[in-house]
């Protein structure tokens, strides 16, 4: 027999778009979400439905202008996306989100150890200011590119 929380529980929940925030998912995000400025006109756009507008950009991959019509204009979703990335609020729920998800696996919220191979040396060896400053230095010009390098000897 189903109880009324289950019911609640998994009842469908609304969402338009797979990407959709559920209410469990918002509850998490929401704090990390800066309050709306003083002065000036009051906010009134919904900053659940930006964030599902962005969620459906990222999952998607579709283009700003092809933004579905029933989430807020895509000039205020493209605005707050790139103040929240401008300012850290994605990296801030980002990295809350993994914590979160390493303390349900059973582990501790951050890391304790890092793991190196020989692979990575190797790789961070070849790398440093040698490789960038030839990076920003002008290419040399191969001989090969010239028709008569072959046939004059090399000086």
């Amino acid at each position: 027999m189903w109880t009324e929380e289950q019911r609640a529980r998994h009842a469908p929940r609304g969402r338009r778009y797979p990407s959709d925030l559920t209410d469990a998912e918002w509850a998490l995000i929401a704090p990390f979400i800066p309050p709306p400025r003083s002065g000036g006109r009051g906010r009134k756009t919904d900053m659940r439905e930006v964030m599902n507008a962005v969620l459906y950009v990222l999952a998607t991959g579709c283009q700003w202008r092809a933004l579905p019509k029933d989430f807020p204009p895509r000039s205020t979703v493209y605005a707050y996306f790139w103040e929240w990335r401008r300012y850290g609020v994605l990296d801030r729920i980002h990295h809350a989100l993994l914590e979160a998800c390493r303390e349900r696996d059973g582990r501790a919220a951050s890391p304790s150890a890092g793991i190196i191979d020989s692979q990575s040396v190797k790789a961070a060896e070849k790398g440093g200011r040698t490789r960038t400053r030839s990076a920003s230095m002008r290419p040399r010009r191969s001989r090969a590119s010239s028709a008569t390098s072959w046939s004059t000897p090399a000086g």
